[in-house]
């Protein structure tokens, strides 16, 4: 299995936890999903009024320079994490 298929199988696992993840845990993940799949964030930081977009747009930023293989690699190891975490 490729670091691909595995990461294509991470994004589904998330989805099926038992438990939501918090709100830190989805950002981390939206980042290194944001960071795999389009690069480097190079828009428009959100005004401040749109919090939900800045804090999106913050975690992303957090992984900027960040080599698709590695925030791959990143993804499905904190996806791993969030299984052990939350299915009991």
């Amino acid at each position: 299995m490729t670091n691909e298929d595995l990461f294509e199988e991470a994004v589904i696992l998330v989805q099926n936890l038992d438990k939501k993840p918090t709100n830190n845990e989805l950002l981390k993940l939206y980042g290194l999903y944001k960071q795999v799949k389009i690069g480097d964030n190079n828009t428009e930081k959100p005004d401040m009024f749109n919090l939900k977009g800045t804090m999106k747009w913050d975690y992303w930023m957090k992984e900027k320079g960040k080599d698709r293989e590695v925030a791959m690699q990143d993804y499905i190891e904190y996806v791993v994490d969030l299984i052990k975490k939350y299915n009991k």
